[in-house]
């Protein structure tokens, strides 16, 4: 194969057009293999082969910074830099990332996970360069930038984020080239022989000649100049944009090319080697389709843009996870946390007509894809917006509504100011929804939502729950709905008992539940992290321990009342958590102690250390920081032998 010969992007340069195309193909069939095996983001990445590999064909990596935005469109890009000897540990504990990562390759040029930050980046790496070669910074002149390139896909251009960035790009005038990867279901009409004819004349150094020269010359007429100059810049535009939907770019201060067929190499690397030296924004408007090349991805793209390990013949998922129309595992008693939250709101809402969803962009991922179905008029996706998600259901709560905002941990960081500002402070009744709370597994630092407890514990008005299992999750979405200020419930990423009308779980603010009974330690835990230490206390009992168990269940108002009371007769406490140490659910515990005037307390902590979780699976990150119940049992059973 064409690919095991590739070292380095400079490989490919000496390549056919035929054998660039052969090498697309292997690529591609390459991601699919691995994928099915390891999981991982699979419609994105098979979309944009052609243009990754017309980029390096251009290009000069890592001498040019290409900044993959996301970044989970990065698979083509690890295998034509020198890691398809690797390629097998993708997204494996101790293997390589599923993002970029500038530890990981010199050719990753930023990390990225979230979306909408590449255009950003790239700028600061360009305002960076020049800064250095004009103070002459002799240290750091070895590491500046030649060209940078920021390809960002249209859902992230939703975000505002890349709006500021291209803002600033067009105000400093930097020779920033933006790959805009718009990855549509259907290719735009534009997409054709005068769109490419167009588009070949505009980065002609003809035309780039003409058009300044043009506007040299008509500005340099005294008085009546540069107005006549504004109107052949305006006549310009209109003749683009009557053929190309540019205008905004143009207006940002971009020169808009495109759009261009982003599956046809020999276009690509043309188009791409046209813009290269232009000295000046340039937007390339690239058409790719996301799943190219692989039947049942190109179908439902939605499905199989992050998907776990699957049959490639039938693309049948192989882990008891639902795949579009083919039902749950047989026997399974077992539903996604995310499930038991779309189902129980959609039976909310059938009640309560208040009652609306917000997502960002993430519908099926967060489980509200039947709520659409059942409520269209009701389900809200705003886009890559998390800030933009959180004020607008402020602006619906403020009117009487409900709405119920579903958005990963990881991603709720965006919107930290609008939390506080827009809706605590108001104290407005906006549900968040908190998917993929702890730790999420093969994604990595940039996914792992250990940050959320941390980060929203200490905001007023805010009632935070963590549900031990999908009957407290269906209960306590119905308390926080009726819940007269804000209101988050966090909950993991994975798999939890359906949930059962037969003993209704009761909710009541601040309240915990005593799960087993003991007088020589109190393990404290809420959410996911109940579970295994139930497990660990019966270990603790074989060894003739008898410990209290306790289910929080609220993060904030704790259950102060039964902390103290417990604490009364039981002097060693062990906190377990999904989440940083730092300013977590135990220092929770420990200034609610100390708050109490509780000194002669021992108190251990078992979560995350100063550090961020690495890419692998859950089970052997639980492993590693102590969290399931072997490592609870053993961290505790340490504790009370150095308190004797």
């Amino acid at each position: 194969m064409l690919i095991e010969n590739i070292k380095s992007p400079q490989d490919i340069k000496s390549l056919s057009t035929e054998e660039l195309n052969t090498l697309a193909e292997e690529i591609r069939n390459v991601i699919i293999e691995r994928v099915s095996i390891n999981g991982g983001h699979l419609a994105s990445n098979l979309g944009v082969v052609e243009l990754t590999i017309a980029l390096h064909y251009v290009f000069n990596s890592p001498e040019d910074k290409i900044v993959w935005d996301v970044g989970h469109q990065a698979y083509p890009h690890k295998l034509l830099t020198g890691r398809f000897p690797l390629f097998h540990t993708l997204r494996k504990y101790g293997g390589i990332s599923g993002f970029p990562k500038i530890s990981e390759n010199p050719h990753d040029a930023f990390g990225t996970g979230h979306s909408s930050t590449s255009i950003s980046a790239a700028i600061g790496m360009l305002e960076a360069r020049d800064i250095i070669k004009k103070s002459q910074i002799s240290n750091l002149e070895s590491q500046i930038p030649n060209k940078v390139i920021a390809v960002i896909g249209d859902g992230a251009m939703t975000s505002g984020l890349a709006f500021e960035g291209l803002n600033h790009a067009g105000h400093l005038k930097k020779d920033l080239i933006v790959i805009l990867n718009d990855n549509e279901m259907s290719i735009s009409p534009n997409v054709g022989a005068m769109s490419n004819y167009l588009s070949k004349v505009i980065t002609s150094s003809f035309f780039q000649k003409f058009r300044k020269e043009t506007k040299a010359l008509l500005e340099g007429i005294p008085k009546i100049g540069e107005s006549v100059a504004k109107i052949a810049h305006r006549a310009e535009g209109s003749l683009k944009g009557f053929f190309l939907p540019g205008g905004l770019f143009e207006d940002l201060g971009f020169t808009y090319v495109g759009p261009i067929d982003g599956h046809d190499i020999p276009l690509l690397i043309e188009t791409l080697s046209g813009i290269k030296d232009i000295n000046e924004p340039v937007l390339v408007h690239v058409v790719t389709k996301k799943g190219k090349g692989y039947k049942f991805s190109e179908d439902d793209p939605c499905i199989y843009h992050g998907i776990g390990p699957f049959a490639v013949d039938t693309g049948l998922q192989t882990e008891g996870v639902k795949c579009k129309d083919s039902g749950a595992p047989a026997g399974n008693p077992q539903i996604s946390y995310s499930d038991v939250f779309g189902d129980a709101l959609i039976d909310i809402a059938s009640a309560d007509k208040r009652v609306v969803a917000i997502t960002a962009a993430m519908k099926e991922g967060t489980g509200l894809a039947k709520f659409a179905e059942a409520f269209p008029e009701r389900l809200y996706d705003v886009g890559i917006a998390e800030p933009h998600a959180a004020t607008f259901a402020a602006g619906l709560a403020r009117q009487g509504l409900r709405p119920v905002v579903a958005i990963y941990s990881t991603f709720l960081q965006r919107a930290y100011d609008e939390i506080i500002h827009d809706i605590c402070l108001q104290n407005l009744p906006v549900i968040f929804a908190i998917d993929r709370g702890g730790i999420v597994g093969e994604d990595g630092p940039t996914h792992q939502g250990v940050f959320d407890v941390s980060f929203l514990r200490h905001i007023p008005n805010l009632a935070f729950m963590a549900p031990k299992d999908g009957e407290e999750l269906n209960a306590m979405l119905k308390f926080a709905v009726n819940h007269n200020g804000p209101s988050a419930i966090r909950y993991p990423r994975g798999k939890t008992c359906r949930p059962s009308d037969n003993h209704p779980t009761e909710i009541k603010l601040g309240k915990a539940e005593i799960l087993s009974e003991g007088q020589e330690v109190v393990i404290i835990a809420a959410g996911n992290t109940v579970a295994p230490c139930v497990r660990a206390a019966e270990l603790l009992k074989k060894d003739n321990i008898n410990s209290c168990v306790v289910n929080m269940r609220f993060i904030k108002p704790l259950d102060e009342d039964l902390i103290i009371s417990l604490c009364g007769k039981v002097k060693r406490i062990v906190t377990v958590e999904e989440n940083m140490l730092a300013g977590g659910f135990g220092s929770a515990i420990l200034e609610c102690l100390n708050e109490a005037g509780l000194h002669d307390v021992k108190v251990k902590r078992i979560g995350i250390g100063d550090e961020f979780v690495e890419h692998g699976a859950q089970a052997i990150l639980r492993k590693k920081y102590g969290l399931d119940e072997e490592g609870i049992y053993k961290t505790a059973k340490e504790f009370l032998n150095k308190a004797l």
